[in-house]
């Protein structure tokens, strides 16, 4: 069977690689769930069947690759949606109840499934995934790393951010041209920003839109000019924050000390 090449879909063959990566899973058992994305033709769902504590569901979004799992892996029947993950209801899918998220992602909808994690992190406390390496060291990068970015704030607010190993191009079929990395995300136990959601988002973006300025020069639409020139923090760079100070930020312009 041919990679779903629209969504740059590259399929594990090593089994050792798939069962390290179903193993990765520390909240499997306490949720009862897990939801592979993408499980193509099972590699790394076969180990997670194997597992009799959880449920293990997925989504499919080729057609070909569903009648595929549905012949190879009749346990997963019940359980398998064919649908793209982005367009998947969650809550029809599990109602209220928490589940972990895993899967070999496509590369090229990988931030996207990210971004639809965290619209519903009060479903998923885990999440175990293999990205391009790029996107991996992005989500896991600290504040000062030249890929710190968007990405990085956005998911360290609310998960602690683990990067568990690299997989290297030959453990793909077809290999892909840049290598690949499995990390593991954990909800944190306070995952409420204490601010304004809406507005911190919208001022990290604002402030990565132009990296390499100072903030006093892209923060300009939420502060007044005064605090940005006479106050020495705004000579910082987006990247030199980390996800605290953008909270902090947010509830100044909220509370009226703009």
């Amino acid at each position: 069977m041919q990679a779903k090449k629209s969504y740059g879909q590259h399929f594990l063959k090593h089994d050792a690689i798939a069962a390290r990566i179903a193993n990765s899973l520390q909240q499997a058992t306490r949720t009862g769930r897990v939801l592979e994305v993408g499980p193509g033709m099972g590699m790394l769902t076969k180990h997670l069947l194997a597992h009799s504590e959880y449920a293990t569901f997925a989504v499919e979004a080729d057609r070909d690759m569903v009648d595929f799992l549905k012949k190879n892996y009749p346990a997963l029947t019940e359980h398998l949606v064919a649908a793209d993950f982005l367009d998947v209801d969650l809550k029809a899918l599990f109602g209220n109840d928490e589940f972990c998220l895993i899967g070999n992602f496509p590369y090229n909808i990988s931030t996207q499934i990210l971004f639809k994690m965290l619209d519903c992190r009060h479903q998923i406390p885990e999440m175990v995934g293999m990205f391009q390496k790029e996107v991996a060291d992005r989500v896991v990068s600290k504040p000062g790393s030249k890929v710190y970015g968007i990405t990085s704030v956005l998911m360290q607010a609310f998960y602690r951010t683990e990067y568990l190993f690299t997989v290297e191009r030959g453990s793909f079929n077809p290999p892909p041209k840049v290598l690949s990395a499995v990390i593991r995300l954990t909800r944190k136990e306070q995952f409420e920003l204490g601010c304004d959601e809406r507005l911190f988002k919208n001022i990290v973006k604002t402030a990565f839109n132009q990296r390499r300025k100072m903030l006093r020069n892209t923060l300009k639409p939420f502060f007044q000019q005064e605090k940005l020139m006479n106050d020495p923090f705004f000579e910082k760079r987006p990247e030199q924050l980390g996800w605290e100070e953008y909270v902090r930020l947010a509830n100044e312009i909220s509370n009226g000390d703009s």
